[in-house]
C-alpha cells in the first residue's frame, strides 16, 4: 500500500490573549489504508475521524499548542487510543488549554517518525510558539507547517509565546533548506511551494 496525504477543513474557534476569533484549520492525515498519523487535532473529533475512516491511528503529532490545534487532542487520544506528540518548548502554551492533563510523548528536532513505510522528519521552527515544529516528508515532496510558513508568508507573531526575527530564522534555516518544489501543507488556507514562500520573503 502507497502512503498518501489525506485533508479535510474543521470550523471553529480560536482564542488567546483575551481575544476569540473564527478560524478554519486544515486537518491533515498521512498513511495508507491500514495506518495513519493525524496532524493536529481542531475543534472536531468527528471531522477528524471521518479522515481517518476505519485505520489505525499511530500518533496524534502536534504542529504547535494553540487551541485551535490542540483542542480536541485529549478526546481524539481517548476515541484512537494513540499518543500525543508535542515539543515540550509549547509546554506553557499547551497549558492555556488544557492545565490538568498531558500529551504523550516529547517532539525534538530531527526526530524521525515512521508510518506506512515512509518517514516524517520533525523540524524544530520557533517563532509563531516556542515549541512550533513542521513535519517534513520527502517521500512525499511535502512539509506541513502548521502556522510557521503560510501561502504569503509566515504565521502571525503578534501574540503571547511568539517572535518575529525567531520566525523569520526558523523558515530560512530549516524551511528554506528543504528543495524548491516541496510543497507546503499549512495550518489555514492553502497550499504553496518552498520557492514560492523563498521569493516572498527573499
Amino acid at each position: 500500500m502507497t502512503a498518501r496525504v489525506d485533508h479535510a477543513v474543521s470550523a471553529g474557534t480560536f482564542s488567546l490573549d483575551g481575544e476569540t476569533f473564527d478560524v478554519d484549520n486544515n486537518i491533515w492525515v498521512i498513511g495508507d489504508d491500514a495506518e495513519c498519523v493525524v496532524i493536529d487535532a481542531p475543534h472536531s473529533v468527528d471531522d477528524i475521524l471521518a479522515v481517518v475512516g476505519e485505520r489505525k491511528v499511530r500518533a496524534i503529532i502536534c504542529t504547535h499548542a494553540h487551541d485551535d490545534h490542540v483542542r480536541v487532542a485529549p478526546a481524539l487520544r481517548e476515541a484512537v487510543t494513540a499518543p500525543i506528540l508535542l515539543h515540550p518548548g509549547d509546554k506553557p502554551v499547551w497549558e492555556l488549554t488544557h492545565p490538568d492533563e498531558l500529551w504523550d510523548v516529547d517532539l525534538a528536532d530531527g526526530q524521525t517518525i515512521t508510518v506506512a513505510g515512509i518517514e516524517l522528519k520533525v523540524l524544530h521552527t520557533p517563532g509563531h510558539a516556542p515549541g512550533a515544529v513542521c513535519l517534513y516528508a520527502p517521500a512525499l515532496g511535502c512539509v506541513f507547517t502548521g502556522d510557521t510558513l503560510f501561502n504569503g508568508g509566515p504565521g502571525a507573531t503578534g501574540r503571547s509565546f511568539s517572535d518575529r526575527p525567531t520566525i523569520e530564522a526558523s523558515i530560512r534555516e530549516k524551511l528554506f533548506a528543504l528543495p524548491g518544489e516541496t510543497v507546503v501543507h499549512t495550518g489555514h488556507g492553502d497550499d504553496t511551494t518552498i520557492a514560492a514562500e523563498a521569493a516572498l520573503l527573499g
